[in-house]
Order: C-alpha cells, then sequence, then structure tokens
C-alpha cells in the first residue's frame, strides 16, 4: 500500500464528504478510492470514516488521523519547496486557481505581465468554477469571490463584483420584465451549479438578505454556458456583473430586479499560511495586487 497515496485519499473524502466526490476531484476511479482507504483502516486496524447513505462522516479516530495527514502534507510541501529553491530566489512554477470568467478578464492579462518581469517562474494558471483546495492539489493562489469561511488561509481584498440578474431582450419581449424576485416564479430560470447558492438565489428586500428558490429549466456547470444560454434568449441568468458588463453594453442581455440586489461580493486573492512565504508567490501578491485593484477598481481602506 502506498500510505502517502491513501493519506490523500481520504484527505480528499474528508474534505468533499464523500468518496465518489473525492474520486472526481482526484480523477481516479470510485473503487480505487474505496480499496485505497480499505487498505488504510485495515493497516491502521480501526475505522476511518462512517459511510451513510448522502455523505461520510470520520470517526473519532479518523479525526485525529485527518489532522495528523493535514500537517505531513503540509511539512511534505515545505520540503519540496526547500530542495527546489523557492526560499532562495523567485523562481519556479507558481499555481493558481481562477474562476473561469475572471480569470479570462482579469487574471490572465496580470499574469502575462508578470512572466515578462520574472522571467525565472513558471505560472500555471488553473481555470475552473469548482471549490479548489489548495494544499491537497498543489495550488499556490487561489482567486475567490464571496465571504471567506474561518479557516488557516491567508486573504487579500482586490476588488467587489456584484450578483446580477439578466436576460436577453428578446427573452423579455417575449415572456415580459419580472418587477420584483417573485415575480421569477413565471420564468425559466438558467442556473449555474457552480455558482453560489445555487437555485437558492440571494435578494434584498427591505433591507433584508432573502433567498428566493428558483424553478430552474435548463442546469448547466459552468458560467460561459449560462452566459451563452441567456444571449440566446433561453431564460434569466444570475451572473457577475464582470461577466456581462460587455454583454449589456452591446445590449445582448439586459438586467433586470437591479433593485432588489444583494450586496457586492468581495474578490480576494488567498493562499495557505505558511511557516516561511516562498518568494515567488510573495513576487506575485506584490506585482499582482495593486494592478488587480486597479482593474476592478478597488481602493483599500
Amino acid at each position: 500500500m502506498d500510505r502517502l497515496e491513501a493519506m490523500t485519499i481520504l484527505l480528499a473524502a474528508a474534505d468533499t464528504g464523500s468518496l465518489s466526490a473525492a474520486g472526481r476531484q482526484l480523477g481516479i476511479p470510485l473503487a480505487t478510492v474505496s480499496r485505497r482507504v480499505s487498505e488504510l483502516e485495515k493497516h491502521l486496524k480501526t475505522r476511518l470514516l462512517s459511510r451513510g447513505h448522502r455523505r461520510i462522516e470520520l470517526t473519532d479516530a479518523g479525526r485525529g488521523y485527518v489532522a495528523a495527514c493535514r500537517r505531513i502534507a503540509e511539512d511534505i510541501a515545505e520540503a519540496e519547496r526547500v530542495a527546489a529553491g523557492e526560499y532562495r530566489a523567485p523562481q519556479g512554477e507558481l499555481a493558481i486557481s481562477v474562476p473561469q470568467v475572471l480569470g479570462r478578464t482579469f487574471a490572465i492579462p496580470v499574469a502575462v505581465e508578470f512572466l515578462e518581469a520574472y522571467p525565472d517562474i513558471r505560472v500555471d494558471v488553473q481555470m475552473t468554477d469548482r471549490m479548489v483546495n489548495l494544499v491537497q492539489e498543489h495550488v499556490d493562489l487561489a482567486m475567490r469571490v464571496g465571504a471567506l469561511p474561518d479557516s488557516s488561509l491567508i486573504a487579500t481584498r482586490v476588488g467587489t463584483i456584484r450578483q446580477m440578474i439578466c436576460a436577453s431582450p428578446a427573452y423579455l419581449k417575449r415572456r415580459g420584465v419580472p418587477k420584483k424576485p417573485s415575480d421569477l416564479a413565471a420564468h425559466d430560470c438558467i442556473v449555474d451549479k457552480y455558482f453560489a447558492f445555487g437555485e437558492e438565489w440571494p435578494f434584498r428586500v427591505k433591507g433584508a438578505l432573502q433567498t428566493l428558490s428558483v424553478p430552474g429549466r435548463l442546469f448547466v456547470n459552468s458560467s460561459d454556458a449560462a452566459l451563452v444560454a441567456a444571449t440566446s434568449g433561453a431564460g434569466i441568468a444570475r451572473v457577475w456583473s464582470y461577466q456581462v458588463a460587455d454583454l449589456i453594453k452591446s445590449r445582448a442581455l439586459a438586467p433586470v430586479l437591479e433593485a432588489y440586489e444583494p450586496p457586492p461580493n468581495p474578490v480576494s486573492l488567498i493562499y495557505p499560511s505558511q511557516r516561511q512565504e516562498p518568494l515567488k508567490l510573495r513576487a506575485f501578491l506584490d506585482f499582482a495586487v495593486p494592478r488587480l485593484r486597479k482593474r476592478l477598481g478597488y481602493k483599500a481602506a
């Protein structure tokens, strides 16, 4: 048994809440995930997971073992950075995870400028709307939208963006313009499954934040797909303001329910807390933060 591989699989299962989700995250078959966890439990002579119908839960022994596995994973990553010389000079590969459209609009242009300034650094930009586990997936830095949960991650605010409700003018002419959130019950809604809250769309009503379960007619798993569907007249979509700025200017999309928008969402760069910060990461933060703030029109307090 490869114990390090088994630990990595166990960490993924603990973080995602299921063996199948762990397999998808790591790109390995469910049968392999289940077998490795069983082998690890057999080796330790104790159960680490309680397997329910929907989610797995860590046993008492599992919680202690997972905490130890996290420390081991962090120590290995630290040793690799030291061996690669990342504390002596800004060099090596920098892995960055960003949402798809946000990455294309903001992160890629900044990354290109950064490469010109730092020829000894390679940048791997991973554009995905999935929530990436930075430590387990060996990602140095991520751009996240929305409130951040309490964790050991360090966050630097670079901007704010709005959640907007949009549809094509053709759709609105055909089906009518919703005047209040409850009117969405009579409309076709496009649901991006990876967008925060899924079918539960937040609105600000009389100063209070409320969520409304919308009637999803079309379900997609990327923001690009939601935008294509909305501009094609398939229905009403919930999107980020930066995604639709040009489409609204060209009148391919029209905003609705603007008076009910929730407060703007923060955009942050997050990275793991480390004993010593790799110079490639510090170089990128110093370079990218002011440029991203300028592009997003954000002034730090």
